[in-house]
């Protein structure tokens, strides 16, 4: 183990909980220079905990970001596993994680305050702050966060057709943990309507048992498509907001179209200036 590789991850931010989980274990693997890893996937899993498909698509993802490198491969007993290396100059580079900010209600250094501030006096802790103070921190309690989460767990399953509802306790727990995966509610939501709708033509004996789907993972597929979805919509707005940006900058007969709207949405991308604007004869 490196304790330097180590430092450097735990002090930098992945993204979410599973990203850090993956590359701490493989910290874990690795020499001073973050080289000489090599687990297998099945490996990875099996020591975090994890789902197969978030373990493949998170070590996918750091392929592509660079994270991590593959440098050889090594046999094993079941063929050969890959030889990874951490780039701590990727890791570096990432965002620092902060230390969280805490109110405590007093201080340690004596201070001469007026009752009721929460602060200490000689170091002896005064009396709490009350329930509006500005610096009183208000959390919903856990029977609260507990509810909220039950009836995000039942709203998405109560969009799977309901004729093929089974072992409710267990759909429960697959749900659960996709979301502590990382999957948003919505998502998970959108997947299971998606698939209810893809099945409403089926012979029922065709579409899968709930407890079955959702262990199975047969989400995933949708989640992803979601995605990819966004992302291709993502595009197409860049596209779009592009060709008008090159009508602005043309002054083109086209620019008659652009509406007070789009014109705002270009300056805050900074696609065109104010100056190309007035040119044009257009005004946010």
């Amino acid at each position: 183990m490196s304790w330097r590789v180590a430092k450097e991850c735990a002090e930098r931010r992945f993204g979410s909980a599973p990203r850090k989980q993956i590359i701490m274990f493989l910290a874990d693997k690795a020499s001073d220079d973050g080289s000489g890893i090599w687990c297998s996937k099945g490996t990875i899993q099996r020591h975090t905990e994890l789902g197969e498909t978030t373990v493949k698509r998170t070590v996918r993802e750091f392929l592509k970001e660079g994270i991590l490198v593959e440098t050889g491969a090594r046999t094993c007993k079941n063929g050969f596993t890959v030889v990874y290396r951490i780039d701590l100059t990727k890791v570096e580079a990432l965002e620092p994680t902060a230390e969280p900010e805490i109110e405590t209600g007093s201080t340690v250094a004596p201070v001469q305050t007026g009752p009721g501030t929460g602060a200490s006096v000689a170091g002896v802790p005064g009396p709490p702050r009350p329930p509006n103070h500005p610096k009183t921190i208000h959390k919903p309690s856990t029977r609260r966060r507990e509810a909220a989460a039950k009836e995000v767990t039942e709203k998405i399953l109560a969009a799977y057709p309901p004729d093929r509802l089974r072992c409710k306790a267990v759909c429960f727990a697959q749900i659960e943990e996709a979301m502590k995966e990382g999957i948003a509610p919505e998502d998970l939501l959108q997947a299971v309507k998606a698939y209810a709708t893809d099945s409403a033509g089926f012979t029922r004996s065709k579409v899968c048992f709930s407890d079955n789907w959702f262990q199975s993972r047969r989400w995933q597929a949708y989640v992803e498509r979601q995605a990819e979805n966004r992302e291709k919509a993502k595009a197409l707005a860049a596209d779009h907001q592009a060709r008008l940006a090159c009508w602005i900058s043309d002054r083109s007969p086209m620019c008659k179209h652009i509406t007070g709207t789009q014109v705002t949405a270009l300056l805050v991308s900074k696609l065109v200036t104010e100056a190309q604007i007035q040119a044009a004869g257009l005004r946010a």
